[in-house]
């Protein structure tokens, strides 16, 4: 029974389906890693849940921020963030081989993780406070360039390249959505070709180099570099339609698969699941970005229209991506799969776009009700 008085406003005007629908994707998750771990919530359900519900609910209360917020903090957080990254440089923690965290003590801060949405929300701001006739002029690309160019080599130096693709791709869309003239973007594309063997070359480490040769041709080193996508592809594929059934994959149980609870959980997932729990699972991460957008068409400023498309995109890059790698559609890259992998950073970045995206959309209800 509802009525006037028995559900405080700001509760009810919560976007529910969405927040509903965010939470059967990270309840099924926390599925796949009781599975992943053998049928124990340790070492990795429990954990995820405690994660899972902090950020959550930290979403919630993120959408009752004013969107104003965003646009105002949009260049002071990118600025932060660039010297945290520049901090990780000099005093960073080394893990995996990779220079990416912070060490506070209590926390472990991956400020790359961070930069992910705060490079939408600046390269949204910029193109703001850019008067509508400068926008097919070099003064509008030079100074987005550098906007994303700085904080993506310094992920480079760390190593990260999936993440660094990542902040590319946000800034890259957001140029595209403001109205940067589609010959630019063809001219970029013809630079990034000619440049791309060069990079190859010189840029890139070589287990990266490697990740590319062996996701052309998987096969030349099937027990090496190419394991990881051999069987994602096996225990994709012998998930059938219908899946094996819960607590019974063999791939993932019996340490075929590494990193199955993390970069490789939707091939846990597939094999437990099959192509009917896949489709399902993707039809929702399709949802949430479709919201997004919607948010992004029915923004009333320049600023949020621009904020809500790149959020949303941000988490279909995470998607996408995640996707491509492990059906072997794209080089290994270390992209998780949002809400679903293990770890906290990747749900950290997610909840934060999803928290700024219902923001956006309360601003829009507000709006339209004027």
């Amino acid at each position: 029974m509802t009525g006037p008085g028995l559900i405080p406003a700001p509760v009810a005007q919560l976007p529910w389906k969405i927040i509903l629908l965010v939470f059967a994707i990270g309840a099924f998750g926390l599925v796949v890693l009781y599975s992943a771990a053998s049928g124990s919530i340790d070492p990795w359900a429990k954990r995820q849940a405690i994660t899972f519900f902090a950020f959550l609910t930290m979403a919630i209360i993120m959408s009752r921020f004013p969107e104003s917020l965003w646009e105002k903090s949009a260049f002071p957080v990118y600025g932060g963030l660039v010297l945290l990254l520049i901090l990780v440089e000099l005093l960073g923690a080394v893990r995996g081989g990779a220079q990416r965290w912070l060490d506070l003590g209590v926390i472990r801060l991956q400020p790359s993780e961070l930069m992910k949405p705060a490079i939408v929300l600046a390269m949204a701001r910029f193109y703001a406070l850019l008067p509508a006739g400068e926008t097919r002029r070099f003064t509008a690309i030079w100074p987005a360039a550098l906007l994303v160019g700085v904080p993506a080599g310094l992920v480079m130096l760390q190593p990260d390249l999936g993440t660094a693709l990542m902040i590319t791709f946000g800034g890259i869309t957001i140029m595209f959505l403001a109205g940067i003239p589609l010959r630019l973007f063809i001219g970029g594309g013809l630079a990034v070709a000619i440049a791309i063997p060069i990079a190859f070359n010189t840029l890139l480490h070589d287990y990266q180099r490697k990740r590319v040769l062996i996701f052309l041709d998987p096969e030349s080193d099937p027990l090496g570099a190419g394991y990881h996508i051999s069987q994602s592809k096996i225990a994709i594929g012998s998930g059938g339609i219908f899946g094996k059934g819960f607590l019974h994959g063999t791939q993932s149980h019996l340490d075929y698969l590494p990193e199955g609870h993390t970069d490789f959980v939707f091939a846990t997932m597939a094999e437990e699941w099959g192509l009917i729990g896949g489709c399902l699972l993707i039809l929702a991460f399709f949802l949430v970005i479709r919201w997004g957008v919607n948010v992004g068409v029915r923004a009333q400023s320049r600023f949020s229209r621009l904020a809500a498309a790149g959020l949303a995109t941000t988490i279909f890059f995470y998607v996408a991506i995640n996707l491509a790698m492990v059906m072997g559609l794209a080089p290994v890259v270390g992209i998780p799969l949002p809400l679903v992998s293990y770890g906290g950073s990747a749900q950290l970045t997610i909840m934060l776009c999803l928290g700024m995206l219902m923001s956006i959309d309360r601003a829009n209800r507000r709006a339209s009700r004027w």
